[in-house]
């Protein structure tokens, strides 16, 4: 295993990218961990070393993440992996969510790696080496959850861009790859990290449902391992041929299917339509 590598991870005071930041700090990595407030990640990490670097950084503010940017490169003298972990679950139907709880979702799960890509690919490109992990959603690949639409809608952002992203560096020798969890065993679902709607319309019954099976039963009992997760990522940062598309999760990899499934006869039962439209 390359102990040299120097992996900066988002959002990582918590949830699978605490587990993370554990596991390479364990596996001899050196690791910047950024989150809104530095004392959480000190508290669980430890304070600054030779392998570990916190930093307190706002992903909405451009001007913060540049700086946080230069200062990694600066504390470690190189960049290899990037895990742009940071963001947090939004409960409430596409009527129920305000115009600011919607694009404050966006300001974190997506233009917060927008900014951390933008500032950290000059050095990339610069080497001409690097991996950079954006951490989506199943609910980025199948958006059928009543109630987590403006979520789904960003990390089907996320998944477009990394696609996107993945072609543009491949030329530069960097990799991209979008991650698809499904239910972790993480705090994402506990009070204070996923967001319900300031105000709610009883109309969508089935949104409610949704909600309160999330906070109430599914909380707790994910099925899947962060652990596990941690270790996959850093086994997949070290092929030389990664993935674009990573699920995982049992319950991810059966997603996967009944979403090919649906489009695949989808596709199939309207194909006139499909074929009658081209010249």
């Amino acid at each position: 295993m390359n102990t040299k590598k120097v992996w900066l991870v988002t959002g990582a005071s918590k949830g699978l990218g605490l587990s993370l930041v554990k596991k390479l700090l364990k596996e001899g990595f050196k690791v910047i961990a950024t989150s809104r407030n530095k004392h959480t990640l000190i508290q669980e990490l430890g304070d600054v070393s030779d392998l570990f670097l916190p930093i307190e950084v706002n992903l909405s503010d451009n001007e913060d993440v540049k700086n946080a940017i230069a200062t990694s490169i600066a504390h470690f003298g190189k960049l290899d992996v990037i895990v742009n972990n940071a963001g947090f679950g939004q409960i409430g139907t596409l009527e129920e969510l305000t115009d600011e709880e919607a694009r404050s979702s966006f300001d974190i799960n997506v233009f917060g790696s927008l900014n951390i890509i933008r500032n950290a690919m000059p050095y990339l490109r610069q080497h001409k080496s690097g991996h950079i992990f954006n951490i989506a959603s199943i609910g980025g690949f199948s958006g059928g959850f009543a109630g987590w639409g403006i979520y789904c809608a960003t990390k089907f952002a996320v998944a477009g861009l990394t696609e996107s992203l993945a072609e543009e560096v491949k030329g530069f020798g960097i990799k991209a790859t979008v991650v698809y969890p499904g239910y972790f065993r993480t705090d994402f679902l506990a009070k204070g990290s996923v967001q319900t709607p300031q105000h709610t319309i009883a109309a969508y019954e089935s949104a409610r449902q949704s909600e309160q099976t999330h906070l109430n039963d599914i909380d707790g009992h994910q099925p899947n391992d962060p652990d596990k997760a941690a270790d996959a990522l850093i086994a997949i940062s070290q092929s030389e041929n990664p993935p674009v598309h990573l699920f995982l999760g049992s319950d991810a990899y059966d997603i996967v299917y009944k979403k090919i499934d649906i489009l695949t006869n989808d596709v199939e039962q309207w194909k006139n339509y499909t074929l009658s439209t081209a010249l």
